[in-house]
């Protein structure tokens, strides 16, 4: 079956980096747009970026163009999240997306950034 899990999360000062990780498994990896949403508390799920079969088309919202970069390693199965200049408005649990049959979610990795 379809397994999204994410991890690299964790507590960052602003202006700190991490790098998050999505394991996925079940399904032919290259052949899927894999995307990364985040969730802070209160607030409805938002696209943080989007990356194409290979590699070469990435989309990000706007709020993280410049500081985050997706990637992903179709041999490893796995896409990134490099998160930099980290702020405290970053803080939220980061979700891995799959659209295949019908969508599937990891469960997700907290990240909060705080002094």
């Amino acid at each position: 079956q379809v397994q999204l899990v994410e991890s690299g999360g964790g507590l960052v000062q602003p202006g700190g980096s991490l790098r998050l990780s999505c394991a996925a498994s079940g399904f032919t990896f290259s052949n899927y747009v894999m995307s990364w949403y985040r969730q802070a508390p209160g607030k409805e799920r938002e696209l943080v970026a989007s990356i194409g079969r290979t590699g070469s088309t990435v989309t990000a919202a706007a709020s993280v163009k410049g500081r985050f970069t997706i990637s992903r390693d179709n041999a490893k199965n796995t896409v990134y999240l490099q998160m930099n200049s980290l702020k405290p408005e970053d803080t939220a649990v980061y979700f891995c997306k799959a659209v295949i049959d019908m969508v599937y979610w990891g469960k997700g990795t907290l990240v909060t950034v705080s002094s």
